[in-house]
């Protein structure tokens, strides 16, 4: 391994460590309706589970509904069981051709409890940028042990990983703060 080839693939794994972080955050729920909501309800279709969205339309008609449309109206009492089924907790009404799920406002200790979760998740977020970067100090301390590359270089590499590591550290604190506000929003 190079330098290069250590700090590329540092970055790319820093990269899906945020896109993982991101995507457990879009399905905490705050004060507005977010299909993110129910992205991963999968509906018994054909004794196959499938996603909900490759099922049915989803669409926020107002700021806290949402309204699921299926594709297929012989498939809505699938999608109804699903939806109940999951740990949303949200009431479904149902007219014969679409479901609407309308979201309560959040109490105060749900809002903490929500907030709670963030920040647990944005932690977890961190926790595996740091792996990151021991893998990464690693690579570059077996290169010095291998006498690839001398000591003033090792600390180069060290430092630059450090400095990718904070900058994706800010990222994640930023994605908290985003989501903390949006959580708290009355």
């Amino acid at each position: 391994m190079t330098f290069d080839t250590i700090i590329s693939d540092a970055t790319k794994r820093m990269d899906k460590a945020l896109a993982h972080t991101k995507d457990q955050l879009r399905a905490i729920r705050t004060s507005r309706a977010s299909t993110a909501l129910i992205d991963k309800v999968r509906v018994d279709y054909y004794g196959t589970p499938t996603p909900l969205s490759q099922m049915a339309q989803i669409s926020i008609p107002e700021p806290r509904q949402l309204m699921v449309k299926p594709f297929d109206a012989g498939i809505l009492k699938e999608i109804e069981k699903a939806l109940s089924k999951s740990d949303l907790g949200i009431p479904l009404e149902s007219d014969g051709k679409v479901i609407r799920l309308n979201l309560p406002p959040l109490s105060g200790d749900q809002r903490k409890l929500y907030a709670s979760k963030c920040r647990d998740m944005c932690e977890e977020g961190r926790v595996a940028l740091r792996n990151v970067r021991r893998d990464a100090n690693k690579e570059s301390d077996n290169l010095l042990k291998g006498k690839d590359i001398n000591e003033d270089d090792n600390k180069g590499m060290h430092t630059e990983i450090q400095d990718l590591l904070k900058k994706f550290e800010a990222m994640v604190n930023d994605l908290q703060e985003r989501k903390d506000k949006e959580i708290l929003e009355v």
